[in-house]
């Protein structure tokens, strides 16, 4: 049973805002979610999905800086959420592809719109990040 406040409110839900909509037994489930699909090389590979399916190795050098493993890691992860698929050949040698998902192509235009704002703001937050560690604040 979940406490009410004198208001009416149930206790740990928003009263007001975009969180108020979400019912509050759904919320953990919305922050991990968030926090998957929010990640950097989340982003980065469903962007990169976005053009077609890929090779492991071709998502590789097209995500410059993730490692094998995070690659590996974040291509499950992504899979058991439903935004891309795995589809493996049976070739010599075997041949495996990546793609976005319906679920996943869902999501590329706001990916794309995060990764664009980073990179047209990126001396900008830099600067203030610079500005924030030389004032100590």
């Amino acid at each position: 049973m979940e406490a009410v406040d004198g208001a009416g409110a149930t206790a740990g839900a928003a009263a007001i805002g975009p969180c108020a909509t979400i019912p509050v037994e759904h919320m953990e489930f919305i922050r991990q979610t968030l926090d998957r699909i929010g990640d950097k090389w989340s982003l980065l590979i469903i962007a990169v999905l976005a053009s077609g399916p890929l090779r492991y190795t071709d998502l590789q050098r097209q995500v410059p800086g993730i490692s094998q493993r995070m690659l590996s890691l974040t291509l499950r992860q992504l899979g058991q959420d439903g935004l891309i698929t795995r589809t493996a050949y049976a070739e010599v040698p075997p041949r495996v592809e990546y793609a976005l998902a319906p679920l996943g192509r869902g999501l590329h235009e706001i990916v794309t719109s995060l990764i664009g704002w980073a990179a047209d703001h990126h001396d900008e937050i830099r600067a203030n990040r610079e500005r924030a560690a030389t004032t100590g604040s």
